[in-house]
């Protein structure tokens, strides 16, 4: 059985049935029309959420998370004609009346929102002071928001523009920015699923910090049931535009009533998995909302579904326990208590260390210089001597805190980025990669079948077999046949991940290269895209080179684990023993970062900068252990127990 997520919402601000909430939604339908075609997002919801309530919105994409969110602010777009019936009240004001002004009174003191890519929400052409005094009153008022929320240098930081801070520091000033007015309410949508696994760990204990200190309420809209776990009271699980389930956290954790909720607890990652069986998936797609059906929305996806599910919409009843509904009419009669689902084993993969390595990196540099105005003319070392061999067949991931360099190695490895020292080699065929975003990695204007078949003409393939080809790769990588002729606007995120996978393969490469490919998408589509992955790797015998910031998603997919910090591979082994028993006290932080396991190793300060890394080892100014010879002496590379563990740290010095 799967580790037990660990709760850590219970110490927020307790609430008594006499207090008015500070959300109460009831009825709530909302029609929103795209392309001249009305789609019915929400349908009947109630949700009420107390003083000082975390609650964790839980669904796929979809299933209306963001659009529950966005009316609870009234920020529907105005470009999509939203339509809206029912009743919102927040704080006591009706949000469908209220004038525009009030609105905006409302919005600046007693709101707040934190979205998914700040990159996207702060001005790219003003700096961070200029956009904190529009909800600050003065630039001491900025400074101490700054500090609050945990921005080393506050003060240095307002004449920073957003592209110069990391997205932990960016998505900081976004909360700031939304706890400036000290709102009874913040709505974060998504906050962490961009970021790395310390990074988001110190976005929801901030999150958490604020809500106790403030007394104000959080609605965390999520599609990891593992991120709401870490901070939320209570979860309410949203599918197809309805409630399918409501429960205290722990409750639902233990024995969720709704089908669709234990499917979403199945298909999450832990460090506990069984690696040696493919994930269970939740198959299907979510339902249209511009043509919904009309019994359970999740009945066509059920494997508990029977012919009255699909007849009529199913109620949200009460269940046993307080606190608990469903939206389920099988609730009582089936036990979707987590339990280990027995798929069948992989095929062991063709790991052949006889044959030419698909991959050597010897001390491999990649240097650039700098855009800033303040440092132009100079140069910073993004890799600094990195050592990585990967034989025939073997599947090797790195992991590390963004900015360590992990995309840069791939993308030389690809040829995508000129080296400045040592060597890389990759036989005689070209590898091949897929990128994080498939929808910006694919021509928007081309069909998927013009897609592959570009690939197909770069290798020579004449055109009569082409077709063939393209029809057998989509039927290899788990997509229907109308895809083909699909363009990449017209599929979903899952969908577009597969076509990027298809036309990587359609001419197997001895080495695939993948960066992120799962790190943006929902955790049950993420699942099927790793286990298509995995069996792609054995059928075609391929080497594969993954990055990942998702410690879970490395001992699932590798064969072996290489951690990066500040341009340096600091902790390489066996996937297994790395994550089991890691020595460096990076890696050390990083898994204890990984949602349920309980005792997180807080990190000092942030990254260091490229331009101005510290002295002996790299890691030093932020570890725990460092001692006076970590500041001078770098360490070196030794073997600790099994010979193919290496640890670049003095610990490992003493261990070997």
């Amino acid at each position: 059985m799967s580790a037990p997520i660990e709760v850590l919402g219970s110490g927020a601000a307790a609430t008594t049935a006499t207090e008015r909430p500070v959300v109460d939604a009831a009825d709530l339908d909302v029609w929103l029309t795209r392309d001249h075609l009305e789609s019915h997002v929400l349908r009947g919801v109630d949700l009420q959420i107390a003083p000082g309530e975390i609650v964790g919105l839980v669904g796929e994409s979809g299933s209306g998370k963001t659009v529950l969110g966005m009316s609870l602010l009234r920020l529907l777009p105005e470009g999509a004609r939203p339509r809206v019936e029912g009743r919102i009240e927040v704080d006591g004001i009706d949000m469908l009346a209220a004038p525009e002004e009030a609105l905006r009174e409302l919005r600046r003191h007693r709101l707040g929102a934190v979205f998914q890519d700040p990159m996207t929400s702060l001005d790219p052409t003003m700096r961070i002071g200029g956009q904190l005094r529009e909800v600050a009153e003065s630039d001491g008022d900025a400074i101490e928001l700054l500090g609050a929320v945990g921005v080393p240098e506050p003060k240095r930081r307002l004449r920073a523009f957003p592209h110069e801070l990391s997205g932990g520091l960016r998505q900081r000033v976004m909360i700031a920015m939304a706890i400036a007015g000290e709102p009874r309410l913040i709505v974060a949508d998504e906050p962490t699923t961009a970021l790395d696994v310390t990074v988001q760990a110190q976005i929801l204990d901030l999150l958490s910090k604020l809500c106790r200190d403030l007394g104000c309420s959080l609605l965390l809209v999520t599609h990891d049931l593992a991120v709401a776990a870490q901070i939320a009271q209570r979860v309410v699980v949203l599918y197809g535009g309805r409630i399918a389930e409501v429960a205290p956290t722990a409750a639902l954790l233990e024995h969720p009533r709704h089908p669709y909720s234990a499917a979403l607890l199945r298909s999450r990652l832990d460090v506990e998995m069984d690696v040696t069986r493919p994930l269970p998936t939740l198959h299907g797609e979510p339902p249209d909302p511009r043509d919904l059906p009309v019994g359970c929305p999740f009945a066509p996806r059920c494997e508990f579904a029977r012919p009255d599910c699909e007849a009529a919409l199913p109620s949200l009843d009460p269940g046993p326990g307080p606190g608990r509904f469903d939206a389920c009419i099988r609730s009582e009669e089936i036990d979707l208590r987590p339990k280990r689902v027995e798929l069948e084993p992989w095929v062991a993969p063709l790991v052949d260390p006889q044959a030419e390595d698909a991959l050597v990196a010897a001390a491999v540099q990649v240097d650039a210089g700098s855009s800033s105005f303040w440092r132009r003319g100079s140069t910073v070392k993004i890799l600094n001597g990195v050592d990585l061999r990967i034989a025939a067949g073997e599947c090797v991931a790195l992991v590390g805190e963004s900015g360590c360099g992990k995309t840069t190695l791939v993308k030389a490895v690809a040829g995508l980025v000129e080296t400045s020292g040592g060597a890389l080699d990759v036989g005689d065929k070209s590898p091949q990669m897929v990128f994080q975003d498939a929808g910006s990695s694919l021509t928007p204007w081309l069909t998927s079948r013009e897609l592959v078949e570009e690939r197909l003409r770069s290798c020579g393939v004449p055109r009569a077999q082409r077709a063939e080809r393209v029809e057998a790769v989509f039927a290899q990588v788990g997509l229907p046949a109308w895809a083909v002729d699909a363009r990449p606007a017209q599929l979903s995120g899952g969908q577009r991940q597969r076509v990027a996978i298809a036309r990587a393969i359609v001419a197997p490469p001895k080495l695939l290269l993948c960066d992120e490919p799962t790190s943006a998408l929902d955790v049950s589509v993420a699942a099927g895209v790793l286990n298509l992955i995995g069996r792609l790797r054995r059928e075609l015998g391929m080497a594969i080179l993954f990055v990942t910031h998702d410690i879970a998603v490395a001992r699932l997919i590798a064969d072996r684990v290489a951690v990066m910090y500040l341009g340096r591979i600091v902790e390489s082994g066996p996937a297994t023993t790395v994550i089991a028993d890691p020595v460096h006290p990076y890696t050390k932080a990083l898994i204890s970062s990984l949602p349920g396991s309980g005792g997180r190793i807080k990190l000092k300060g942030s990254p260091p900068s490229l331009f101005d890394p510290p002295s002996g080892c790299a890691f030093h100014p932020r570890c725990s252990h460092a001692r006076e010879e970590c500041a001078t002496r770098p360490p070196r590379i030794v073997a600790v127990g099994d010979s193919r563990h290496e640890v670049d740290c003095v610990l490992a010095e003493e261990q070997g």
